[in-house]
């Protein structure tokens, strides 16, 4: 991808016409992007560009120019990117909400479509702005070495934080920042003052007099800072998922990984102590998992020691549809299977690649980092600690500047939190908000991080909020919409998951046994139907509830599973609720019947076949499931 302009280019100088001024005093009126406002302040403009995803239409995206640092004179220009959709609705509002992702490092424009989707975007223009180094902004800050490094201590089961990780880490580190140096990139450019800063210029360069700033997770500090330091262009705040300054991340990885543990532990109280000798297990005999290589696409065999573990599971919780099986995982895994971590395998190498690590460490490093001790503690040894450790000690990048405070915003804020949310945990999210000038919080069950992704309710509550920030919330934020299944509720099993990633060839007895069960039914009806007024032979009373029998569990199979996934696909990926395993007594019933018929007699082959068939239903659901 190429690199930035060089240098500031001149502005030119133009008459403003009648017509010009009038365009430019409609837009500030009505709150409408103009042209002109491109110019509103002197280094900042607007360049259009076509969108990089999917949006929806009455879409554009563009880019903002902006300094690259701020406080260097006639430093580089770099791009950010945008996207504003316009609203269409007859009573239109004039304040839009500008939303930015988390991550650091995490894209955002890719969400624009759902954004629209929810209440406020149905008279609101909904603008998405991408964090400078993004994905979609230039330069991108992308740092596949560091990627490569990570994945390469996955493949060893050595223990996490050891000086060879720590080395490998660390070359990765500086084989990024080299290339990135030489790209002409300046890392001191790319923290959350300066990301703030953006959205502010964001703001004046579209013409908006006011909008409404939603961030989420990271970018909750960054719209909270933009919130202080533009009060007049603000209307309200949301901050889902928030994570305020001073918590140290690094320093208190761990201890919010057992509060989690805790809180899903009301479910399941023995939650947190097996999860400890899970991860003790796995140190003890690491668990190898063939998977593919994110960067490749090649096999690789991934080793992955308790540590490990832990820490992909402590980001696979981020998800609210990993949560409700974490309980029955853990629980298999510590007694010795290892099957149930396949899809964590699977998953986890996409995630690195879900945002952009030079972003991602330009701004912990310079940010978080300096105000944590990196000192170890009780619980498993995360790598996101000590891999971000040896990182920063690589980089050696100077600490933020201290940032202004945001005491004085006046701005209505609503903050909300997931009950069992890992890395932004409701109760730190809780003490932020009551220091926070007109702000409240609200907490919901059953979810964990990014609430207005896995929450109806929390995207209702955010809605109404935006169209009132008085309002109270139009829905009950202590109902959980995702049952947590315990052990003993949940039968661990791959096969589905194996089902839903390779082939469905293995199901060719379950729609083989649904053929015959159908025909075995119809027969004994239609036998039935002509026998009416005379006695029922034995033969047919066996063949209809036989085919009765097998009709039944396979709908009773397949709606149940239907169900579970319907609601939580994920759930499939570990195991089947267990009452979908003994509806196989019903398949059972019907193999002995059909077995029945073949032994009274008279023999017949079609009796024989379908026999043949209801056994083999019964060994693969038995056996094979």
């Amino acid at each position: 991808m190429p690199g930035p302009p060089r240098g500031r280019p001149a502005v030119r100088r133009r008459g403003v016409t009648a017509a010009t001024a009038l365009v430019f005093l409609l837009a500030l009126l009505l709150g409408v992007p103009s042209p002109a406002a491109s110019s509103a302040r002197a280094g900042v403009r607007l360049e259009e560009h076509p969108c990089p995803v999917a949006v929806p239409a009455g879409t554009r995206c563009g880019y903002l120019v902006v300094p690259e640092r701020r406080d260097v004179s006639g430093g580089q220009e770099i791009r950010v990117g945008y996207a504003v959709h316009r609203s269409t609705s007859p009573g239109r509002r004039p304040d839009p909400v500008v939303y930015s992702s988390g991550g650091p490092g995490s894209a955002s424009l890719q969400l624009t479509g759902y954004l629209t989707q929810m209440s406020f975007g149905a008279d609101r223009d909904v603008v998405v702005i991408e964090q400078r180094g993004g994905r979609w902004s230039l330069p991108r800050l992308d740092c596949p070495e560091i990627a490569r490094a990570l994945l390469t201590t996955l493949t060893t089961p050595g223990r996490t934080g050891d000086p060879a990780e720590r080395a490998g880490m660390a070359g990765g580190a500086a084989a990024c920042k080299d290339r990135l140096t030489r790209q002409g990139v300046d890392l001191r450019g790319y923290v959350s003052a300066e990301i703030a800063a953006d959205v502010v210029d964001l703001r004046r360069a579209l013409g908006y007099a006011r909008w409404n700033l939603f961030g989420v997770s990271y970018s909750t500090r960054t719209m909270l800072m933009a919130a202080a330091a533009d009060p007049q262009g603000t209307r309200s705040v949301v901050l889902d998922s928030f994570w305020p300054e001073g918590t140290h991340w690094y320093d208190r990885a761990t201890a919010k990984l057992a509060g989690t543990l805790a809180r899903l532990g009301r479910s399941w109280p023995g939650l947190p102590g097996r999860f400890a000798e899970m991860v003790r297990a796995l140190d003890r005999t690491p668990a190898r998992l063939e998977t593919s290589d994110p960067l490749t696409g090649r096999p690789l065999t991934v080793v992955l020691n308790g540590d490990d573990v832990a820490t992909v599971l402590t980001e696979a919780m981020h998800e609210v549809d990993v949560l409700p099986v974490v309980p029955a995982l853990v629980d298999a895994v510590a007694g010795g299977d290892h099957r149930p971590l396949q899809p964590l395998a699977d998953q986890a190498g996409g995630a690195l690649l879900s945002h952009e690590f030079g972003l991602y460490y330009a701004v912990m490093c310079q940010d978080e980092a300096p105000a944590n001790t990196f000192a170890a503690g009780q619980g498993p040894r995360l790598f996101t600690v000590t891999g971000d450790q040896a990182v920063c000690d690589a980089w050696r990048l100077p600490a933020s500047p201290a940032r202004p405070s945001v005491s004085g915003m006046t701005a209505p804020v609503l903050v909300v939190g997931g009950e069992y949310d890992p890395a932004t945990p409701p109760a730190d999210a809780r003490t932020a908000a009551a220091a926070l000038p007109a702000a409240r919080f609200t907490e919901f069950a059953g979810v964990g991080h990014a609430v207005f992704l896995s929450s109806r309710c929390g995207r209702q509550t955010i809605s109404a909020f935006v169209e009132n920030p008085a309002a109270q919330a139009p829905c009950d934020p202590r109902q959980a919409e995702y049952k947590v299944w315990r052990p003993g509720e949940l039968y661990v099993t791959p096969v589905v998951y194996r089902l839903s990633t390779g082939t469905w060839l293995p199901l060719i007895p379950f729609v083989l046994f649904f053929v015959a069960s159908a025909a075995q039914l119809v027969a004994g009806l239609l036998g039935l139907r002509r026998g009416r007024g005379r006695r029922i032979s034995s033969q047919l009373a066996l063949t209809t509830v036989a085919g009765l029998a097998g009709v039944a569990f396979t709908i009773m199979a397949a709606t149940g599973v239907y169900g579970v996934a319907a609601h939580d696909e994920t759930v499939l990926a570990v195991g089947v609720p267990t009452s979908v395993l003994l509806y196989g007594t019903l398949a059972a019933v019907s193999a002995v019947l059909a077995l029945a018929v073949v032994v009274r007699g008279p023999f017949r082959w079609c009796d024989a076949l379908t026999a043949l068939v209801g056994v083999v239903l019964v060994v693969w659901w038995f056996v094979f499931l």
